[in-house]
């Protein structure tokens, strides 16, 4: 689950207002200790394999001008984690018409794109052969004017989304 879902259901279940709730920069540093702790054997190499899976869908998708995002951007995922990717598009059902056309089946889901604006994810279920199992494959469809500032870094100077040059850059680097 994102953050800010996973969020809103904490402060609802413990009957406590949102703002009481810790941020996103200290929820991700406690993901990162308790992957640190429990999962260090393991995550990095599952890590490794869901952003080869990406990679390999943001090339397959490139004519959408894919970004990879969330966990698996980030480098918090596990074998558990969704890809979500980004697809910035000038035509919105261009990319159902694409899956299609490759005989890809998909789910359509609508998602919130921020400023109370709801926008269609659609959901694939996709082989990852270096896990050895089926992943859940998001692709959110945003308009091709959403790109503008879609890099711009965060108060830790990162970024909240990457396309494939910079994917890259994460998976040549070492460690």
């Amino acid at each position: 689950m994102d953050w800010g879902p996973a969020k809103q259901r904490a402060a609802r279940d413990l009957g406590l207002p949102r703002a009481a709730l810790p941020g996103n920069d200290e929820v991700e540093d406690a993901v990162r200790e308790h992957i640190a702790i429990f999962h260090a054997d393991t995550q990095p190499g599952e890590l490794r394999a869901l952003r080869e899976l990406a990679a390999t869908w943001m090339g397959r998708l490139a004519e959408f001008r894919p970004h990879l995002t969330g966990a698996v951007w980030r480098g918090t995922a596990t074998r558990l984690s969704n890809v979500h990717l980004q697809l910035y598009c000038d035509d919105s059902k261009a990319t159902e018409i694409a899956l299609l056309n490759r005989g890809l089946s998909f789910d359509v889901a609508e998602t919130s794109a921020g400023r109370g604006r709801s926008v269609y994810m659609l959901i694939l279920d996709v082989p990852c052969p270096a896990l050895g199992e089926r992943v859940t494959l998001c692709l959110t469809i945003l308009d091709f004017d959403d790109l503008r500032g879609a890099l711009k870094p965060d108060a830790r100077g990162l970024t909240e989304r990457g396309d494939l040059s910079a994917l890259q850059t994460l998976l040549d680097t070492p460690g």
